[in-house]
């Protein structure tokens, strides 16, 4: 099978990507300089999956660090998933200098060593925050892009106009897969989403709270226009997602017919809102949550959930995980890691 480079290669979405292509038959390198991942995450994976990924400690920012590492190890790589990216919404719009200069000189950086050697498949982590506050819903593929609520999500509108730009001069084929809320954890326990000071996602501040390493969940806003006053938010499984990459690497090898870039929804179909959210996990973990309410947060949407009607048809793919799963392995990634570390890195 082919080889594929897989850049933040320690996070939580391309951890779990990685464990998915290996169990598909993909040789995989890893590009990762933990700035915001583990250097033990390898050793988990190969716990999961029996199979040794050698990670290159490399900032894509660091363009002749970048460079020297495709000339020595480009060769037999046929694709590139490409996560290394930050992605807090509230860090973003602090420090928006930061997010331009790490994700997309970042990701030119890697575009243009794609280019030099002629890799022929990148797959582009994008995200629904491309959509703003969207007019209707569900989103689709073809849905209007609004102005971005935060710095981070003009990286991803910029990123994929980069990419949509180059393809008409590159040989090159992009697919770019906007998701959702990635949410849970690998059913091992192993891997899982970390998060550094007080977390931005709301389940692993949910399941922080839970096991009382926060005070209290704070919900940002309690008068949205929505059927409870909270945000409404579309959740899928990170198994799920890294799946999809899998199969967005596939597409593109079987189907040279494929435009030169395109785009899928990757989400549920189904918005929760975060007090249902809570409720849910109460119910499934028998933890008792407390909660109080906060103002509405700076680059927040109201309401957002997905169409996958194109990636189920063109993709082949499919959810696999409930909102029971989702809440159950956040949990028990959460017990786990309270155990092995007894406090969170």
């Amino acid at each position: 099978m082919s080889k594929i480079l897989v850049t933040g290669g320690s996070g939580y979405i391309g951890s779990h990507t990685i464990v998915a292509l290996l169990e598909a038959g993909y040789e995989v390198v890893s590009i990762d300089d933990h700035s915001r991942s583990h250097d033990f995450i390898m050793d988990r994976i190969e716990q999961i999956t029996g199979t040794e990924v050698v990670n290159h400690r490399i900032n894509l920012v660091d363009r002749p660090a970048l460079e020297a590492f495709f000339q020595r190890e480009h060769h037999g790589i046929t694709g590139v998933i490409h996560f290394a990216a930050f992605k807090a919404v509230g860090e973003s719009s602090a420090n928006p200098l930061l997010y331009f200069e790490n994700n997309l000189v970042g990701q030119m950086n890697l575009m243009r060593c794609v280019e030099q050697y002629s890799i022929p498949h990148f797959v582009f982590s994008s995200s629904c925050t491309v959509y703003g506050n969207p007019e209707s819903l569900p989103v689709t593929e073809h849905s209007p892009l609004l102005e971005p609520e935060s710095p981070y999500g003009r990286t991803k509108v910029i990123g994929e106009a980069f990419l949509r730009d180059w393809v008409k001069v590159s040989a090159t084929r992009v697919v770019a897969l906007r998701y959702f809320n990635p949410v849970g954890a690998h059913p091992s326990a192993l891997i899982g989403e970390f998060s550094r000071g007080i977390p931005e996602n709301l389940l692993p501040y949910i399941t922080q709270t839970a096991a009382g390493i926060r005070e209290r969940l704070t919900i940002y806003g309690r008068d949205y226009p929505t059927r409870d006053g909270t945000c409404v938010r579309d959740y899928l499984h990170v198994c799920d997602v890294a799946q999809a990459h899998v199969a967005a690497i596939r597409h593109l090898g079987e189907h040279a017919d494929a435009p030169s870039f395109d785009v899928f929804n990757l989400g549920s179909g189904v918005g929760q809102t975060v007090l249902e959210m809570v409720q849910a996990f109460e119910e499934v973990s028998g933890a008792p949550l407390a909660y109080s309410f906060g103002e509405r947060r700076t680059g927040d949407v109201v309401a957002v959930y997905a169409d996958n009607t194109k990636a189920r048809e063109q993709l082949g793919w499919t959810t696999q995980y409930s909102l029971q799963d989702m809440l159950r392995t956040a949990w028990a990634w959460e017990q786990a890691l309270s155990q092995s570390y007894n406090a969170h890195p």
